[in-house]
């Protein structure tokens, strides 16, 4: 009887040392991981990989490209300019705000969380045209960088807007993760997207901040 006590024991110990090894290499996590399909890209401002089958479909300006992921219903914008932090203040009067701070690579980014409407036509504002977009945002000393994540009403992605989502933890997140950042010459100046001199924008930037501030006339 000792014998087969100590072989049972023996089976049980086996068993747990099992157990352990798996437990720790994740086999029984499913197929979270193992059959993820990603798409790597490169610009010469930022390079990464996103998740799923993403293809480019506009690379027409330098610091500017557009990806679809026509699987999803999901297009990624990313771009770069020389004051992100300043864009972010415009979107901000638009109701983009309370960011989420997450750091990926030793790179900051701000996280927001918005809803838009397609196209200027009144009859698309019904629910189900509503897209969901995730805006990451991260500015260097002379550099910001920005990436769109835009979820079209028919996407099959649950774009709950909280970095809790599937959007954000499935496809932002590991989007993020896998960036680099680059330092890039001749960085677009932000006045110029807006068609404005150096001074000219920097007069709309101040009136934003006073108004900002709680000055509510400085827009008027």
């Amino acid at each position: 009887m000792e014998t087969k006590n100590m072989i049972i024991i023996a089976v049980v110990v086996v068993i747990i040392a099992i157990l352990g090894v798996v437990f720790a290499t994740g086999m029984l996590n499913g197929d979270d991981n193992k059959n993820v399909v990603t798409t790597p890209f490169k610009t010469d401002f930022m390079e990464g990989s996103f998740v799923g089958k993403v293809k480019l479909v506009n690379d027409d300006e330098k610091f500017m490209h557009s990806y679809r992921d026509k699987n999803h219903s999901i297009t990624y914008n990313i771009s770069t300019v020389d004051d992100s932090e300043s864009l972010m203040d415009i979107y901000e009067l638009q109701g983009v705000t309370n960011p989420e701070e997450r750091s990926f690579n030793g790179n900051d980014w701000n996280i927001y969380f918005t809803q838009a409407i397609p196209g200027n036509d009144t009859n698309s504002s019904k629910d189900n045209d509503t897209m969901n977009i995730i805006i990451a945002q991260s500015q260097g000393k002379k550099q910001g960088y920005l990436i769109y994540m835009i979820i079209d009403s028919k996407s099959d992605v649950n774009s709950t807007m909280n970095t809790y989502g599937q959007s954000y933890t499935d496809y932002m997140k590991p989007l993020l993760e896998s960036i680099t950042l680059k330092k890039s010459d001749d960085v677009p100046k932000i006045y110029d997207q807006f068609g404005l001199t150096e001074d000219q924008f920097k007069q709309q930037m101040d009136m934003i901040h006073d108004y900002q501030a709680g000055n509510m006339s400085a827009l008027g």
